[in-house]
């Protein structure tokens, strides 16, 4: 079988195999790799051994299964050498201060922690390593509070059940981003032979410099969550019940803690997806941000148990999804900008209530720039700051903490795919009876928290005999009816991508874009290019978020006020979608306003994405 594994006539092909099968200790992707070659299916070979899988959001994500291009042991220790490497060189304080993991409870995930944990050991750093499955805020949790120079979670989050991913977080308790993340990535290529007892996990497991941090990070947090609450008292009075799932994934006993120590009467289990299970054999997609495809069992759950506000995790715990059950016996399965309205909102009341020293002008709220702009209407009329970032929380995370380093006071920060970061942790006071404002005790998206904060606001609100649902039409009243219309097209062909973002750029002529779309309707009043790095709005026409050549993004501002983002995921095969339009408070019909975005929308979806011709899959019911 050796024999012929290695022998494809291909000499440098040739090469790789026999590299992977040396190096590669793991009998499965072994005999996985072999086997593609004895069929000679070769090109499926050369595709897996001559690409790497780079790293994206913070870290690595991808299908799991043999060579270089997917995620699989050798993969894990080549990462783990890379990082280990590039950590200690730029940070040597890393030999003391150590570094967190922690894993999910997806397939190999127990794996992939341990021979990361051996990675770090064998290049001298400490390792706190969870026992046992946590969510993903409780690594950058613990890289802050242990003082830790890095941490790696082993987590695809709401991927397929066929993925996995490799996050890593920074120091600063924030997810890598430039230059680490280029800087690692060229440190794993100079480190992919497997060192000495690299695969040798127990003896990792048994070296005095590893330490399980799990008792004392859950301690940690709970009690930091459980004092964030503004009256727990009220919390156990609360008329509301929630049903709540953890989507097959890590979530429901850390949700059953939450719910204690925050004063809450005991939550509602959905039994069918409470316990961890890597096959997610309920749901298509384990992601709640897909609505009521996801929701089934949550919605059924609730009926049965006269629930009226669903809480949903993703498997990974650090996204929220929330649904409320309407007088007509219909579920609202709120966006992620409207739950990113609502807690905005409810962070502001909270940092008013317990913390009105604290001048606003000192406060910030931040939010990326494909999410709802609803914080900064809510930040102009209440004197507090916004910032507005690149996609993704390595980039809020960071933005948060150097504001934070200037003495800021961090609120809240959200991403519309359902990812928040509320403030929860209080410094010391100027004052013993006026507590100061919260900071985020994760500087990353947390679903836990998010929880509590929404299961916090809705008991606030039955109390005064409302729901969220009125709360949100009231936030619009307030500061201006926001209307979105976001979605997405499924596309694995990279080369049909980036024809298609090529034509917008070269829409009528080299280095030209679209003047409008709809026969001339909707006029284009600017374009922001992230990819190239091109802004028409500014006087040099260069944009002023970061650039990123990696990622298609572009951005166009249409006459009538819409902004609609077009760009590629970092993290699956997805082109995303993203527009809204704003009406102020005073202004009239709300609901013309929302069916002349959905035309825009399509226009913009026939005549610059182009569907059809480019065969993109669009997103399921």
């Amino acid at each position: 079988m050796c024999e012929t594994t290695t022998d494809t006539g291909n000499p440098s092909l040739n090469k790789l195999i026999e590299e992977w099968l040396r190096w590669d200790k793991n009998e499965k992707t072994q005999e996985e790799l072999k086997g593609l070659v004895a069929r000679r299916e070769l090109a499926e070979v050369e595709r897996l051994l001559s690409n790497r899988l780079l790293f994206g959001t913070a870290g690595l994500r991808g299908r799991m299964g043999t060579g270089y291009a997917q995620m699989n042991d050798l993969v894990i220790i080549q990462t783990s050498q890379g990082l280990a490497k590039y950590l200690t060189t730029v940070h040597p304080e890393a030999k003391s201060e150590g570094v967190v993991i922690g894993h999910d409870s997806r397939h190999n995930s127990h794996r992939f922690a341990r021979l990361a944990a051996a990675a770090f050991l064998n290049a001298g750093v400490p390792v706190y390593l969870y026992s046992k499955i946590v969510p993903t805020p409780f690594v950058p949790f613990g890289v802050v509070q242990l003082g830790a120079a890095a941490g790696v979670m082993v987590t695809a989050s709401h991927n397929p059940k066929e993925d996995n991913g490799y996050k890593v977080y920074w120091g600063n308790g924030a997810q890598i981003i430039p230059p680490h993340d280029t800087g690692i990535q060229h440190s794993i290529e100079e480190n992919l032979e497997p060192w000495q007892d690299a695969w040798d996990t127990e003896k990792a497991m048994a070296d005095s410099r590893l330490s399980d941090p799990l008792v004392e990070m859950s301690g940690k947090y709970f009690t930091k969550l459980s004092a964030s609450m503004l009256d727990r008292d009220m919390n156990q009075a609360s008329p509301v019940s929630f049903t709540v799932t953890a989507m097959h994934g890590v979530s429901h006993e850390y949700m059953e803690e939450a719910f204690r120590v925050c004063g809450f009467k005991p939550m509602v289990p959905v039994k069918e997806q409470m316990v961890p299970d890597p096959d997610f054999p309920t749901v298509k997609f384990p992601n709640p941000e897909e609505g009521k495809s996801a929701l089934d069992l949550s919605f059924k759950t609730a009926n049965e148990n006269n629930s009226t506000v669903i809480l949903a995790n993703d498997p990974d715990a650090d996204r929220l999804a929330v649904a409320e059950k309407q007088p007509n016996g219909q579920w609202k399965v709120f966006t992620g900008n409207e739950e990113g309205a609502l807690l905005g909102w409810w962070n502001w009341q909270r940092c008013r209530r317990l913390s009105p020293h604290i001048p606003a002008s000192d406060c910030y709220m931040v939010a990326s720039t494909v999410s709802s702009k609803i914080l900064r209407a809510i930040a102009k009329k209440e004197g507090f700051n916004f910032e507005e970032t690149l996609t993704g929380f390595k980039w809020m995370g960071n933005v948060s903490h150097g504001l934070m380093k200037q003495g800021k006071t961090i609120l809240f920060a959200f991403e519309e795919a359902i990812g928040f970061m509320n403030g929860s942790e209080y410094s010391p006071s100027p004052s013993p009876s006026s507590p100061s404002p919260p900071f985020p005790q994760v500087l990353d998206k947390d679903g836990i928290s998010a929880a509590m904060y929404v299961a916090e606001l809705a008991t606030h609100l039955a109390k005064e005999n409302k729901t969220l649902t009125d709360q949100l039409q009231e936030i619009y009243k307030m500061y201006g009816y926001h209307i979105c219309n976001n979605s997405y097209y499924i596309c694995h062909d990279q080369d049909t991508i980036r024809s298609m973002f090529k034509r917008m750029r070269n829409f009528s002529g080299k280095d030209t874009y679209p003047e409008s779309v709809g026969n001339g309707r909707f006029k284009v009043a600017a374009v922001r290019d992230l990819t190239t790095g091109y802004d028409s709005s500014q006087p040099d026409k260069c944009a002023v978020l970061p650039v990123s050549s990696s990622s298609e993004m572009i951005t166009f501002t249409f006459g009538n006020g819409c902004v609609l983002t077009l760009r590629t995921s970092g993290t699956e095969p997805k082109i995303k979608y993203y527009s809204e339009m704003c009406a102020t408070p005073d202004q009239g019909d709300w609901k013309a306003l929302e069916v002349e975005l959905a035309d825009l929308v399509n226009c913009v979806v026939e005549e610059m994405m182009q569907p059809r011709k480019n065969n993109l899959i669009p997103k399921a019911d």
